[in-house]
């Protein structure tokens, strides 16, 4: 594990972060006013969102983290602690742990403590698992001298899995209703159904948006070419969207939502329709802190074409996985050679707040499925001021994702492939401040690759971000956004219209979109909260 303690990128990585402070902090904005014309301040300071022809804006991203976003992270007092022993593999006493803990009753706040992990190297040698509400996992430092978890063994384990036994949302019988609005744009948070007499605000519900075959040729997805096998041809009802949302008005047969549609629905295309949800043992408010995850590997195994790099693929994969959860966190934690990610945030997940972290020098062969550092599955969740190094897809989306998520003052050293969606049409995603160097960051589509990947993303919205080069393409019935971005722009492997490029070469003002549509919505107050 020779480049862990490699003093220089030690100073790379605590540079990183610097200079992502010095931005939030000292430079909160430009020296002059360089306004978007899609997203501009008014007299009051407010910001202004110009529709296009068919009523499209680019959505609030503020409503993206933990409880909504604009919510401090908990501080969960101690209940449990653990100390490091001087030799054995730790996994049997570190889950017993967990379990009691996981007994114990939880408070008003929905929390039953946090286990703290004191300082010192636990070793783990199958995969810890976390499967109760209000449980909270904290150690004495991400750093190499603080609370060291090491994956031994030579299997492909998630060290650290926050995951509810539930088999996914359930459908309230009867409470099916369809949308009657003929579109329902981009960014808008109400609209009409045939009967809205059975729902009331605070009601939990999916706003279903289908893939029909209509669709799905317009897109093109249905002629995928391509002279290899495997590649899957997109299907009516492969595709659908599911968005996960809280009723917080109602009038007549009108229904207000509390965070935006990251989609349009269109009557030709199937329009949309809503239901009553329930999620059987979903847990959440559970969190993970301040602890470093470092995966042992075999060194003998070396990539002799990059200077470096290792290739064992015996080994730890993921440092912490979230799974079908709501409202939680992962906070200043590290992962060092983990084979696939730092914090995947899985499928079924909403709320979810990943900051302060850091993915470094992963170990693997460098083809797909792996280094995906920063991988998103779920809705509404924000990746904060967090950092890689020698990965692949670092700040990525995966397929059929129902935003709106955020990425914001992220960066991605040495990357060896592109940030961005990564196939079959995930939605509404905000890469902010976003900087990628040494690669690109790209929304595309990707026809072929892999089984059939196809249009990677829509409505994507890159602000003042930073790359080598960015493929910004517009796919049929949506819209991406390049706007105040720095870097080449090129055309991707297949010929495409554009996306909206605006002020390429020049950033924009304000500096975040997220931090100035979080301060709109819930005031000054709100941007001291989160960058606590």
């Amino acid at each position: 594990m020779k480049f862990e303690k490699n003093q220089f990128f030690t100073f790379l990585v605590t540079s990183s972060f610097v200079l992502i402070m010095f931005h939030i902090h000292v430079r909160p904005s430009w020296p002059e006013n360089n306004f978007s014309r899609l997203v501009y301040p008014d007299k009051d300071g407010k910001l202004v969102y110009t529709p296009d022809e068919k009523g499209n804006v680019i959505p609030d991203f503020s409503h993206c983290g933990y409880m909504g976003g604009g919510v401090a992270l908990p501080n969960v007092p101690v209940v449990m602690i653990v100390a490091p022993q001087a030799e054995g593999d730790d996994t049997k006493r570190i889950q017993s742990k967990i379990d009691d803990l996981s007994q114990k009753e939880m408070n008003a706040s929905g929390f039953r403590g946090a286990l703290l992990f004191k300082k010192g190297t636990y070793r783990i040698s199958r995969t810890l698992k976390v499967r109760a509400s209000g449980v909270v996992l904290r150690g004495e430092g991400n750093n190499e001298d603080g609370t060291v978890l090491v994956a031994t063994g030579k299997e492909k384990i998630t060290l650290i899995n926050f995951a509810s036994h539930s088999g996914g949302a359930r459908e309230v019988h009867h409470t099916h209703q369809i949308i009657t609005d003929e579109y329902i744009p981009v960014g808008k948070r109400n609209f009409s159904v045939t009967d809205a007499s059975d729902f009331m605000i605070g009601d939990q519900i999916i706003v279903h948006r289908p893939s029909t075959l209509e669709w799905i040729e317009s897109i093109g997805m249905n002629r995928i070419r391509s002279i290899k096998p495997g590649v899957i041809q997109w299907k009516p009802g492969k595709y659908d969207l599911k968005f996960d949302r809280v009723i917080v008005a109602i009038n007549g047969n009108e229904i207000t939502i509390d965070a935006p549609m990251g989609s349009s629905f269109d009557r030709k295309y199937g329009g949309g329709w809503i239901y009553k949800y329930r999620y059987l043992q979903r847990i959440e408010q559970v969190g993970i802190e301040n602890l470093r995850g470092v995966s042992e590997f075999d060194e003998k195994k070396k990539d002799h074409r990059r200077q470096g790099e290792f290739i064992d693929e015996n080994h730890g994969w993921n440092f912490v996985v979230f799974s079908q959860i709501k409202n939680a966190w992962a906070k200043q934690v590290t992962s060092v050679h983990f084979g696939y990610s730092c914090v995947t945030v899985g499928p079924d997940c909403k709320w979810i707040t990943v900051q302060d972290s850091q993915c470094l020098d992963p170990v693997s062969q460098i083809i797909g499925s792996r280094r995906y550092s920063f991988p998103i599955q779920g809705q509404l969740s924000l990746v904060l001021r967090c950092y890689t190094r020698r990965g692949r897809h670092d700040y990525v989306l995966h397929s059929r994702v129902a935003g709106p998520n955020a990425f914001v003052y992220c960066i991605a050293d040495m990357a060896h492939s592109d940030t961005g969606p990564h196939h079959r049409w995930s939605v509404a995603t905000l890469f902010d401040n976003v900087v990628v160097n040494g690669n690109a960051i790209n929304v595309q589509d990707r026809q072929d690759s892999g089984t059939g990947h196809g249009w990677a993303g829509a409505q994507k919205v890159l602000w003042n971000c930073e790359a080598e080069s960015f493929i910004i393409q517009r796919p049929p019935t949506a819209q991406n956004y390049a706007i105040g971005c720095i870097g080449k722009k090129k055309d991707g492997r297949y010929k495409r219209e554009n996306g909206y490029w605006e002020s390429h070469g020049k950033k924009v003002t304000p500096r975040s979109l997220y931090f100035k549509q979080l301060e709109d919505r819930l005031g000054a107050d709100a941007l001291n909260v989160v960058n606590q």
